[in-house]
């Protein structure tokens, strides 16, 4: 966590427990909502809506004021939150407008290949823009920056072309976990990795 934002929750009494539940606890809560509406339909409004459709669209609007409640206790958000945020608000508005989760479900390819882009865009310009949202969480060289911008970027194209892989050919089961708990532990694992390598640029 960087030393802002800790100082940030600090002086508004904000524990990690505190900090942990608006971060974690909508994910939880869609994998057991989801458990329980997966296989389900229900008629709403005169239009018979899937489960699945319904639980993005309150996914949503939970994530939406989780992030609206810590931006109120700390006084930040990053632009690649604004950046996220406003991609799953436009691909739930869809997936519920047109009560079609593949909407949602390529909604990680959109962002994976959004960030990718803005990185790829940095570098041609002789910028790491990635030590504008990291530099306060990691100390690294200029080369240790645009080393690790690179790689970032790389895997990000990686994982947009799993997530559309994966939703494409596989069950709405599969899509969950791999989305939920894979990608993200994938992700990170490989992000630290490449950290220990730029740290050593």
């Amino acid at each position: 966590m960087s030393e802002p934002v800790e100082t940030a929750m600090h002086a508004a009494g904000i524990g990690p427990k505190l900090k942990a539940a608006p971060e974690y606890g909508p994910i939880i809560g869609f994998v057991v909502v989801y458990l329980l509406v997966r296989e389900q339909s229900y008629s709403l409004w005169g239009r018979d809506w899937d489960g699945f459709v319904l639980l993005v669209g309150g996914f949503v609007s939970v994530v939406l004021a989780a992030s609206l409640t810590m931006w109120r206790l700390t006084g930040r958000i990053t632009p690649v939150q604004v950046l996220t945020l406003i991609i799953m608000t436009l691909s739930g508005a869809l997936t519920v407008g047109f009560n079609d989760e593949r909407f949602f479900k390529m909604r990680t390819t959109v962002v994976c290949l959004t960030l990718s882009a803005i990185l790829w865009l940095g570098l041609a310009r002789g910028q790491a823009w990635l030590e504008g949202v990291m530099g306060a969480m990691v100390a690294l060289s200029p080369e240790g920056w645009r080393f690790l911008t690179r790689r970032f970027a790389s895997v990000l194209l990686v994982l947009a072309v799993a997530n559309e892989a994966v939703w494409r050919n596989f069950s709405t089961d599969v899509w969950v976990a791999y989305d939920t708990f894979v990608m993200p532990v994938a992700f990170f694992g490989y992000l630290a990795w490449q950290i220990r390598s730029a740290r050593r640029l």
